[in-house]
């Protein structure tokens, strides 16, 4: 019989959601996943959305009261849970950003609150060591690391594709060196990429995502495939955010289609840049790392590649499967 698991609805492309449609499918054999609706991304007005999606969820928690089962949880909506459920629960923390809130300065405070009850979860789970190493000196203590997986079918079907037919595909002579600078998003930092290398002679930037920054780039808002195709035909991946994620899953990629990166080591790309040993961007010297940065060897591109490797569909299964096992 399937352990039965609540979680919210896995809908949408941000890396959090990622790893949850993630979760959702290496478990299908075990777990009957039970879900309700994410409201957050369903308006169009930023300014009070997690207020207005946790108003709207309100219901839906109440009629979870009294359930069976267990919950994995990684939404605010935690602060409706009973005492009760909380304890059945794996909450899920890929990172925390104030830069990122739309509902201040209530919102600071409902965090706040969420911090004092996660000793209440069954677990909690980050993505990287520097949110248990945060959560910790918060006070919880039932914190363990399970990193963003990767098909490495997917990804081993991406490394074969041509890289000359991905090249011509977007655009890029054989003397201009692509330069992947993420998703073009608030906060992530590919404005600075941008503005860095503008106008330098053979240097393209390139960007992916929905580009809610209106930056004027090389950018390219694809599916899957396409996207694979593109981190295939570009030559160094620069990461530079401002705000503190995870594990930046867009960077992991670049790493494992063979790009070598310069990461600006913040929060959980730190744990990261150094685990695959990628050296920081200083913008004084942008295009000068590039350059160097191209001309990596092919060896060092292969360690970066081997040290993401190990975390694939296998590991990422076993260790949400033993630690479901163990709450349920």
């Amino acid at each position: 019989m399937k352990r039965v698991v609540y979680s919210m609805e896995p809908v949408g492309r941000t890396g959090g959601r990622v790893y949850l449609r993630m979760l959702h499918e290496v478990t299908a054999d075990d777990v009957e996943w039970r879900t309700v609706p994410d409201h957050k991304r369903t308006y169009r007005v930023r300014r009070w959305r997690k207020l207005r999606h946790l108003t709207r969820l309100a219901p839906s928690i109440r009629a979870l009261h009294g359930t069976a089962g267990i919950f994995v949880w990684d939404d605010l909506s935690l602060l409706l849970f009973t005492p009760e459920m909380r304890a059945r629960t794996v909450f899920l923390l890929h990172h925390y950003e104030p830069l990122q809130h739309d509902s201040a300065p209530i919102e600071a405070m409902l965090w706040e609150r969420l911090f004092r009850v996660l000793p209440q979860c069954a677990a909690v789970v980050c993505v990287a060591p520097y949110w248990a190493d945060q959560l910790r000196a918060r006070g919880v203590r039932n914190v363990r690391v399970i990193y963003n997986a990767f098909d490495m079918a997917e990804v081993e079907q991406a490394r074969g594709y041509d890289r000359a037919e991905c090249r011509a595909e977007f655009g890029l002579p054989p003397d201009v060196i692509g330069v992947y600078a993420g998703k073009a998003v608030h906060w992530k930092g590919t404005e600075e990429v941008s503005a860095a290398l503008a106008g330098v002679p053979g240097l393209r930037v390139i960007t992916s995502g929905s580009n809610t920054i209106g930056l004027d780039s090389a950018h390219y808002d694809v599916e899957r495939e396409r996207y694979l195709r593109l981190l295939r035909a570009c030559d160094v991946g620069v990461f530079l955010p401002r705000m503190r994620e995870g594990w930046s899953r867009c960077a992991a990629e670049a790493l494992l289609l063979g790009l070598p990166c310069l990461i600006r080591p913040v929060a959980g790309l730190g744990d990261l840049a150094a685990l695959a040993r990628q050296p920081a961007p200083d913008l004084r010297r942008l295009p000068a790392q590039v350059r160097q940065r191209a001309a990596t060897r092919h060896t060092e591109a292969k360690a970066a590649y081997e040290a993401l490797a190990r975390f694939d569909l296998n590991y990422f299964g076993d260790a949400w499967g033993n630690l479901l096992a163990q709450v349920a």
